[in-house]
């Protein structure tokens, strides 16, 4: 482990100097390798997804592991968008002259070696590579066992482009031990390890949190919430929390909870019921919700749950205030939304929602960071520093101070 950790951050240099058009020229590479190996990567998926489902593994957990040829070409995609952003590294932030005549100059550059820990979904494997070529970073991936197949064999691809290129391949590397002993030796070399980003269950989250000497950001949980106050358009109103809870249900910017205004209770529940019940939705809520629809009973943990499954909860509330003291009690500090046609009552809840992301008449299936025009995340950061919300190619950077002087001397 420390060998090859040591390895990954010598040629960190090497990575952080390559030029913008060598990034972008490789990145292209990438993404057209990806769509020519396609069914080199959906065979070996087709082995995770068979195990999978041997070991009974839910069906949205199955969903998340599937790689199709529609999903190999958003991955190849991502890629592509990530290739063409501005160049990272080298922004001048900020800038300034002193007093003693110093010029200095903020400047961004990489943060070096990024371990990037995820579970499931196999394109977090070329999406997160991509990111962190672009800004200039080595990554180290621990992909979940259940895609192992799929990991190994995106990473194949994409280190084949590093090589024709003569860039080592070391750049982008999985973790060699992938056990939880292997996580334990790794979150504590912070000797060769500059950040260690976590995405994934509540579970490994905080024992990555608990234990690592790296720094972290944490892409915590989603315990999303949807608002519907009393001046919401009902038409969209349904079609919004709709999508929020049923396009893709197992995500973490699926909602979770859903908050009606009492005045709109009795007139939005019976056809918010009647379009969930199409979709298949359990359905449980509060005892004000369940004198309107007949749904299973909502219990105090519930609300704290992170579903990712077709199920959600009801609640109505008094107004805004009592609206947003509950998702500000158990929200994960994810993605939050409003659904009302009142300025005034909109901005107060975008102004007090304590959440990476804020919406006002949309669904939170939105943040995501190629929705964000980011081309791809890194992963949605539940963090309030260095980064928060969809992490991208800026958010993997750090800066120093450039400071050009002639001949000063500190009197």
């Amino acid at each position: 482990m420390k060998q090859f950790l040591e390895e990954s951050k010598k040629i960190s240099h090497e990575i952080a100097s390559l030029s913008s058009a060598i990034k972008t020229k490789v990145l292209n590479e990438m993404a057209d390798a990806l769509l020519q190996h396609c069914d080199y990567i959906i065979t070996h998926n087709d082995i995770d997804i068979k195990e999978a489902k041997k070991n009974n593994l839910s069906h949205d957990i199955v969903d998340r592991l599937l790689l199709t040829a529609t999903r190999v070409e958003s991955m190849s995609q991502a890629i592509k968008e990530i290739a063409a952003l501005k160049e990272p590294v080298g922004r001048i932030l900020d800038g300034w002259v002193t007093q003693d005549n110093l010029n200095i100059q903020k400047v961004s550059v990489p943060i070096g070696v990024v371990a990037i820990i995820y579970e499931s979904r196999p394109n977090v494997t070329s999406d997160t590579a991509a990111l962190c070529f672009k800004s200039g970073n080595v990554c180290v991936l621990k992909g979940g066992k259940e895609a192992r197949h799929s990991n190994l064999a995106i990473a194949n691809v994409l280190k084949e482009v590093l090589a024709k290129n003569k860039i080592s391949t070391n750049a982008i590397s999985l973790l060699p031990d992938s056990t939880r002993e292997g996580v334990a030796k790794l979150i504590k070399e912070n000797k060769y390890v500059d950040l260690i980003i976590p995405r994934g269950g509540a579970a490994l989250i905080k024992y990555i949190s608990e234990n690592s000497s790296i720094p972290v950001i944490k892409h915590d949980k989603g315990l999303c919430h949807t608002f519907i106050d009393k001046d919401a358009n009902h038409e969209k109103a349904i079609e919004i929390v709709l999508n929020a809870k049923c396009q893709r249900p197992g995500v973490c910017n699926a909602m979770e909870t859903l908050l009606v205004h009492t005045d709109v209770a009795a007139y939005i529940l019976p056809p918010l019921y009647e379009a969930f019940m199409n979709e298949g939705t359990e359905l449980k809520g509060c005892d004000d919700t369940r004198k309107y629809i007949n749904i299973q009973c909502c219990e105090h943990e519930d609300y704290d749950t992170e579903y990712l499954a077709n199920k959600l909860n009801i609640k109505i509330v008094k107004n805004v205030d009592e609206a947003i003291f509950h998702i500000n009690k158990y929200g994960s500090g994810h993605s939050e939304a409003i659904l009302s046609e009142n300025y005034s009552t909109v901005n107060k809840f975008l102004d007090i929602v304590d959440a990476a992301c804020v919406y006002a008449n949309a669904s939170t299936r939105f943040t995501d960071g190629g929705s964000f025009g980011l081309g791809a995340e890194v992963g949605i950061s539940t963090n309030k520093l260095h980064a928060r919300g969809p992490m991208g190619i800026n958010d993997l950077t750090t800066y120093k101070y450039k400071i050009y002087g002639n001949g000063q001397s500190r009197k």
